[in-house]
């Protein structure tokens, strides 16, 4: 992420980090985006423990510890082994066969709400920076963010072209609402592919028409 940062971090005056873990977005963010706040968004707690830690000294920088969904819930997180990995959808056989050690190792409760209900426009000041990486839980954070979407100059979204969770929206369905929603893809970068050289994944950035 650090070229689109670089490229646009000077303008940035938000960056909402939705599936924040440990704050390794938020890092590369802060560096690039020196005078943004950051408003993230992490349900699990070791995760959160550590963005905490780390962004201690941050007053930029603030964490909401619950996940983000189309609708207010208290839904069953599969936690990963490796817990960036971890989702609100099952962990598939293709997952844990593409990458191994993301299997899943518990599940616990964790509080979902709509970034709608989270947040004011108010808090958003633009140039504002949306990043989603929630393995495979993309488009229902973005029904969950559709009053809110006007606010943000930039999406970075992290989608699957196949179905890492079961029960996910794929690639080309999310692209499909966030063009409707009036952004037009600027980027693809980070495209992971298969031994067979298929796509599996990517992470794509978008800018409001």
């Amino acid at each position: 992420h650090d070229a689109l940062l670089n490229m646009i971090g000077s303008e940035l005056r938000t960056v909402v980090d939705i599936g924040a873990n440990r704050g390794q977005f938020a890092l590369a963010a802060r560096h690039h985006a020196q005078r943004a706040r950051i408003i993230a968004f992490e349900p699990l707690e070791e995760a959160a423990a550590v963005f905490t830690k780390v962004f201690q000294s941050d007053p930029g920088v603030e964490l909401h510890r619950c996940a983000i969904g189309s609708k207010q819930a208290e839904l069953e997180m599969h936690v990963s082994r490796a817990d960036d990995s971890s989702s609100l959808l099952p962990i598939s056989d293709l997952q844990r066969q593409l990458f191994p050690g993301t299997q899943e190792k518990d599940t616990r409760r964790v509080p979902v709400t709509p970034l709608d209900a989270a947040l004011f426009p108010s808090q958003i000041q633009a140039p504002a920076l949306l990043k989603i990486d929630v393995q495979g839980y993309e488009l229902e954070v973005l029904k969950g963010s559709a009053m809110l979407l006007g606010c943000f100059e930039f999406l970075l979204v992290e989608c699957s072209y196949k179905e890492l969770y079961t029960g996910q929206a794929l690639a080309d369905e999310v692209l499909s609402y966030v063009d409707r929603a009036g952004y037009k893809l600027a980027e693809r970068g980070n495209l992971v592919r298969d031994k067979n050289g298929e796509p599996i994944q990517a992470d794509f950035f978008f800018r409001r028409n």
